[in-house]
């Protein structure tokens, strides 16, 4: 006979409602930890997606993500002709917010030069920009679908194709349009702003400004002789993919990232400390059953499975349960949420830690009953 199976059948209901609440916990526990995973996956995504080897930015400054950097068009081409590039394009970054249709769009705009890095690397639906002007590409996180009409700046863009999975790292969905375009919603003045301008001799400013040139390498090239090629001009600094990657991770959402770490390392002690309560609650409700088991002969090592199950039976449920519930719903969370079987077997392993150790206190409880209480009142 299994004591464990019996005494969850026998109280089935308050078993499982305990098993769901615990499950609700621990499935928090699981989204905060594919949050913390989403908020680097995010930041890296459009660094990754550009398929660039060197980064070339503003002197002084850790641009485009970290910093503003404006440098002039044309050195793409100067850093085209260097040893070991196949290809450089000036890209523009800034964030826009727009409205369609009566809801609210907060996007980021990404200008590139048609035929050069820069551009998606994979169009899903619909087709590439073709056009010089007014054509975008939009992501399907942005809520925008085929055919849209949306107004940026001055001007009225047409949604011509979709991406997946492309957001910069405040989370903010990305939309690409031509860098003409991107120049022109980002240097352009208002007719009003260009008068003065004009007016104070600064009219003739040109907007040919990108924010920083990507190169690619060929396969036999050093990036970071590239680079270092490019910073013995004054006026230009550079940096490598993995440069770029390690400023995003612990500059620009470096504090998130902490934070979101830190409020799942409390989250994960307080679910240890419930789950020990729970089950240690439940050993105390048994007290009489168990010094009656002690009375008729049962040895220790019957009541000790009992318990030691029925605590892995719990956590086993209320994590199974947890885990389901947030792969069904992770897709619908503002903020993309990456769960990968390495932190699920990790937060598993956690648990079931939890459970052994939590059942050692209803174990101590349940081995010093006396069998004579069995007889009391």
């Amino acid at each position: 006979m299994n004591l464990a199976y019996r005494d969850v059948r026998h109280h089935l209901g308050r078993f499982l409602l305990t098993c769901v609440g615990l499950g609700l916990l621990l499935g928090v526990v699981l989204a905060m930890i594919g949050i913390y995973r989403g908020i680097v996956v995010e930041a890296l995504t459009i660094v990754q997606k550009q398929a660039a080897d060197v980064w070339v930015v503003e002197s002084g400054t850790l641009g485009p993500f970290a910093e503003a950097s404006r440098i002039p068009g044309d050195t793409r081409e100067a850093v085209a002709r260097l040893a070991g590039v196949t290809a450089a394009g000036g890209v523009t970054y800034q964030t826009a917010e727009t409205e369609v249709g009566g809801r609210k769009f907060r996007l980021y705009v990404i200008g590139y030069e048609l035929g050069r890095p820069g551009g998606p690397a994979a169009v899903t639906e619909g087709r590439p920009l073709a056009r010089s002007h007014y054509e975008l590409i939009a992501d399907r996180r942005s809520g925008l679908r085929l055919g849209d009409r949306v107004t940026l700046g001055r001007n009225t863009f047409s949604v011509v194709g979709m991406t997946e999975d492309l957001v910069a790292s405040g989370g903010d969905p990305v939309v690409f349009m031509t860098l003409l375009d991107s120049q022109r919603l980002q240097f352009d003045l208002a007719p009003p702003a260009a008068r003065i301008q004009i007016a104070r001799g600064a009219g003739g400013a040109t907007t040919d400004t990108v924010n920083a040139v990507i190169a690619r390498l060929t396969p036999n090239a050093n990036a970071e002789a590239v680079a270092n090629s490019v910073r013995r001009w004054k006026h230009l600094s550079a940096m490598t993919q993995a440069e770029q990657e390690s400023i995003l991770t612990r500059s620009v959402v470096d504090r998130a990232r902490r934070q979101i770490g830190l409020f799942t390392t409390i989250l994960l002690a307080v679910s240890a400390v419930i789950i020990a309560l729970i089950i240690y609650t439940m050993t105390m409700e048994k007290l009489k059953q168990i010094a009656t088991l002690k009375l008729i002969g049962a040895p220790d090592r019957t009541i000790v499975g009992m318990i030691v199950q029925q605590a892995l039976a719990l956590g086993a449920v209320g994590f199974c349960s947890g885990a389901l519930l947030i792969a069904a719903i992770k897709d619908y969370f503002p903020r993309r949420v990456v769960l990968e079987p390495d932190n699920v077997l990790m937060l598993g392993g956690i648990v079931f830690a939890v459970c052994i150790v939590s059942s050692g206190l209803g174990v101590r409880a349940a081995l010093r009953v006396d069998p004579a209480a069995a007889l009391g009142g």
